[in-house]
């Protein structure tokens, strides 16, 4: 646990609307996900992706650059592939991917909003996660469970989700 806590494994991400607001609701989705899936696998990253400019519509990678001189580069976007298996040997594994603009996010908006591709991710990243795993194996995470995230806003929606108004719905934090 103490080599989370290295900078090599540190990035800066907005922190009002972002870092201490949906990204927080979305990190304590991930940890309620080990309620419902006995094996949690998350795998958390930067990217620095482009953006068309509107006057030469052109696609530019263009990013901030923050400290004292200069020289630690602020990623555009934030991913998460989460890999969710049922516990049975060789057996199913629910499998999501999200992509997040390192920007204030608005609670309202669906996380699912975010969903991508796995693939997209590799490309993005130039990392692989699932390509040995078999297609036959994998389900999408989404339709598998309620990709929800519990914010104060929705403690009644929540409320009802407890009560067994959705049967695949996450418990609401403790």
């Amino acid at each position: 646990m103490d080599e989370t806590f290295y900078l090599s494994n540190m990035c800066p991400q907005v922190g009002e609307g972002f870092n201490r607001d949906y990204w927080a609701h979305f990190e304590d989705f991930c940890r309620r996900l080990t309620v419902r899936y006995p094996s949690v696998r998350v795998v958390t990253g930067p990217l620095y992706l482009p953006r068309k400019d509107p006057v030469d519509n052109k696609w530019y990678v263009k990013y901030e650059m923050i400290g004292s001189p200069p020289s630690v580069a602020v990623p555009t976007h934030f991913y998460k592939v989460i890999f969710a298996e049922d516990g049975k040997a060789g057996g199913n594994v629910a499998l999501g991917a999200f992509v997040l603009p390192n920007a204030p996010i608005d609670n309202a908006k669906p996380i699912t909003d975010f969903e991508v591709p796995v693939e997209a991710v590799e490309r993005a990243s130039g990392l692989e996660f699932a390509s040995k795993l078999p297609a036959q194996r994998r389900k999408r995470l989404c339709a598998d469970t309620t990709c929800a995230l519990v914010i104060k806003d929705y403690a009644d929606r929540q409320k009802a989700f407890a009560k067994g108004g959705d049967k695949r719905a996450l418990p609401p934090p403790q």
